[in-house]
C-alpha cells in the first residue's frame, strides 16, 4: 500500500512540477490530479485493521503479544487489589508468608516449591534500589523484566550469588536526573528496558526442614526498597501523575484498548532498532495502526481498528501457542529457549513463553518437563495414575525438582484436605531403597505408600496434568533425559 501511495504521490508531483515551469498537462488528468493525490494520501494513513490482510493482523498480534501480556502481568501484580501477589502499589514489594495452596487462584499453574518475592517498581522520577540479604537456601533467582519481556537474571545461586547482602539500583533511560553513575553503598546499577518493571525473587525456603524454613522466611522479610532520595537520607520525590491505561487479560486489551495500551507502553520502553531487528519490527508493525514512541494517545484521531477481529486473531494464536506446550515432542526445542535477555532470543519463542506463562525462568534456572500418559491420552480424575522413576531416571537437577498436579482446564491446585500438591524437597517426598521413586495419583492412598508420595484428587470427570519442575537443571543431560509416563491403574 505505502509503494503505491509513494508511486502515486510521483506522478502528482510530477504534474505540479511541470506546471509550475508552465507546462500543463492534459484537461483529463487536470480532472484526475486531485483524485490521484486523494487515493495516495489515504493509501499513505496508517492502516485500519479491516483493511489489513490476514497475515498482516496475524503479524501485528504476533510483535505486540509480548507488550500486551506483560502490560497485563505487571500491572495485575502492582495494583490489583483481587491478586493476592499484589504489592500494593507501585516502589513496593509484596512478601510471601508461606508456600502457595489451592487457595490461589491470581495465577495459573502456580509452584508449591519457591516462594514469591515481587517488587514492582515505577524509575519514572527516579532510581530504586533494592536490598537483597544472603540466603541459607540452596536456590534462590532474581529475575527481572519490563513491558517487553526480555528477561534478565541478575543474582542467582546457580551463579555464586546470595551469600552475601548486595543491593541492585534500578533505573532506566527516562529517569529523570540519573544515567546510570555509581552510588556509594551500591553494589550493582542496572539500566532497565522500561520505566515499570518487576524484580520477582523467587526462593527455595527448605520448608521440610524447620531451623532453615525460619531463617530463610527472615531473610525474605528482609529484603528492602527504597528510592535513591530515601537511600540518601531524604524524601522519596513524589511521581508524576499517572494516567495507566485500562489492564485486564490478553484477549480484553486487543479487543477493547488494544492502540491506547501500546501507545503507553511504547512510550515507557526502551527500543534500539538499528540493533534489534524484533524491536525494528515492533516498531513497523505498531505505527501502521498509529502507534509509536513518544506519541499522545487520542482517541479521536487514533486510526479505526477492528478491535473483534483483532482479538479473534488473538485467540487463535494464544490457541495454537497453548498446543504446542502442551505437545512434548513440539515444545521440546522451545524449553532450551524461552525467558532469555533481548537479543538472545526469537519471535516465536517470544510469543510462546508471552501466551502461555509470562515472567517464568530461563533454562539454566529451572526447565518445566510435562508428564503425559504412555499413549497420550489425556489424564482424568476418574482414574488412578502412577509415576515411576528409577534411580537413573530421576531428573538431573543441580539444586531439586518436583512434580506438581493441576487441574487442566484452569490450571489450579486439586484442593484436598491433605493439603499436598507436589511431590519434591519442599512438599515431601522418600526415595526407595534403591533411590528411586514411584508417585501415586489416586482418590484414596494405596496401601504401604509413604504419605510424602501420594497426590490426592477428588473421583470426578476432571481433567488434570502434572508438570515437573527441574531447578538449575544439568543442560547437558537434559538433552537427552527422557520424562517418566504416568500410567494408568484403574481400567
Amino acid at each position: 500500500m505505502l509503494r503505491i501511495a509513494t508511486t502515486a504521490l510521483a506522478i502528482a508531483g510530477g504534474f505540479l512540477a511541470s506546471a509550475a515551469n508552465g507546462v500543463h498537462p492534459p484537461k483529463l488528468i487536470r480532472q484526475i490530479l486531485p483524485l490521484v493525490i486523494g487515493f495516495a494520501m489515504l493509501a499513505a494513513s496508517p492502516l485500519k485493521a479491516a483493511d489489513m490482510s490476514d497475515s498482516e493482523l496475524e503479524n501485528l498480534v504476533r510483535r505486540s503479544y509480548q507488550y500486551v501480556a506483560l502490560f497485563n502481568t505487571i500491572n495485575n501484580f502492582a495494583v490489583n487489589p483481587q491478586n493476592p501477589f499484589a504489592a500494593g502499589g507501585w516502589n513496593r514489594t509484596h512478601y510471601p508468608t508461606g508456600l502457595m495452596n489451592a487457595s490461589v487462584r491470581a495465577l495459573p499453574r502456580p509452584n508449591n516449591d519457591t516462594l514469591y518475592v515481587l517488587s514492582l517498581l515505577d524509575l519514572r522520577k527516579e532510581p530504586v534500589i533494592i536490598h537483597y540479604p544472603a540466603f541459607g537456601s540452596k536456590y534462590v533467582s532474581l529475575e527481572t523484566t519490563a513491558f517487553d519481556h526480555y528477561c534478565e537474571i541478575p543474582l542467582a545461586t546457580s551463579k555464586g550469588d546470595f551469600k552475601k547482602p548486595t543491593s541492585i539500583l534500578y533505573y532506566s533511560a527516562r529517569t529523570e536526573g540519573y544515567s546510570g553513575e555509581p552510588v556509594e553503598g551500591v553494589d550493582r546499577v542496572m539500566e532497565m528496558s522500561g520505566d515499570f518493571a518487576i524484580a520477582f525473587l523467587r526462593v527455595m525456603p527448605e520448608a521440610n526442614d524447620p531451623e532453615k524454613f525460619k531463617a530463610n522466611m527472615a531473610a525474605v522479610n528482609a529484603v528492602k526498597l527504597q528510592t535513591l532520595s530515601e537511600f540518601q537520607g531524604k524524601p522519596a520525590k513524589a511521581p508524576d501523575p499517572l494516567a495507566m491505561p485500562a489492564y485486564s487479560n490478553d484477549q480484553n486489551v486487543f479487543a477493547s484498548n488494544f492502540q491506547e495500551a501500546m501507545q503507553f507502553v511504547f512510550n515507557h520502553t526502551t527500543f534500539d532498532p538499528e540493533k534489534y531487528e524484533m524491536d525494528r519490527e515492533a516498531l513497523a508493525a505498531l505505527k501502521a495502526v498509529g502507534v509509536e514512541p513518544g506519541r499522545v494517545f487520542d482517541q479521536s484521531n487514533a486510526p479505526e481498528i477492528d478491535g473483534k477481529r483483532l482479538a479473534e486473531v488473538a485467540a487463535k494464536i494464544a490457541a495454537e501457542q497453548n498446543a504446542t506446550w502442551n505437545d512434548p515432542q513440539k515444545v521440546a526445542p522451545f524449553l532450551f529457549r524461552v525467558f532469555l535477555p533481548k537479543g538472545q532470543i526469537d519471535l516465536d519463542t517470544m510469543v510462546i513463553q508471552s501466551v502461555v506463562g509470562p515472567v517464568g525462568v530461563p533454562a539454566s534456572e529451572a526447565m518445566y518437563p510435562g508428564i503425559a500418559t504412555p499413549d497420550g491420552a489425556p489424564m482424568n480424575a476418574e482414574h488412578d495414575y502412577v509415576i515411576r522413576m528409577t534411580k537413573d531416571q530421576l531428573p538431573p537437577a543441580n539444586a531439586f525438582w518436583s512434580a506438581t498436579l493441576y487441574d487442566t482446564k484452569q490450571g489450579f491446585f486439586i484442593p484436598n484436605k491433605e493439603n499436598k500438591y507436589s511431590v519434591g524437597e519442599n512438599a515431601g517426598m522418600k526415595l526407595d531403597e534403591s533411590g528411586g521413586i514411584a508417585i501415586y495419583i489416586a482418590a484414596e492412598k494405596p496401601e504401604g505408600v509413604p504419605t510424602e508420595n501420594w497426590l490426592p484428587i477428588t473421583r470426578e470427570n476432571l481433567g488434570i496434568d502434572v508438570i515437573m519442575r527441574v531447578y538449575e537443571p544439568d543442560l547437558e543431560k537434559m538433552k537427552t533425559w527422557v520424562a517418566p509416563k504416568a500410567e494408568m491403574l484403574n481400567q
